[in-house]
């Protein structure tokens, strides 16, 4: 059983930047591909950023690529979504995923999901 607890969010002016983390309980969540996912009102939830368990795979979604950045510390338990350049379109909740395939948290079939943190990018 892995938990995982989103961190970070908040009110940021367009231009600016935000950290996110993710923290994971549980013995082996440190193998598992993790993924950043976001819901903006109204609309679906949507794939932002996955990274595969050793760190070597990342995936971005298009939006995003060149402004944001995934990592991980597995010593930690922790994977960081670092935003920079932030757009109002970038206001959503932000949720963390995992699973053991990077592929599967990339579809959003991961097993375990975070709770979410808000994201208010004002214009």
């Amino acid at each position: 059983q892995v938990q995982l607890v989103e961190s970070g969010g908040g009110l940021v002016q367009a231009g600016g930047s935000l950290r996110l983390s993710c923290a994971a309980s549980g013995r082996t969540a440190s193998r598992y591909a993790m993924g950043w996912f976001r819901q903006a009102p109204g609309k679906e939830r949507e794939i932002v950023a996955a990274i595969s368990w050793s760190g070597s795979t990342t995936y971005y979604a298009d939006s995003v690529k060149g402004r944001f950045t995934i990592s991980r510390d597995n010593a930690k338990k922790t994977v960081h979504l670092e935003m920079n350049k932030l757009k109002a379109d970038d206001t959503a909740v932000y949720y963390c995923s995992a699973h053991g395939s990077i592929n599967t948290v990339i579809a959003g079939r991961g097993d375990y999901w975070g709770q979410g943190t808000q994201v208010t990018v004002s214009s």
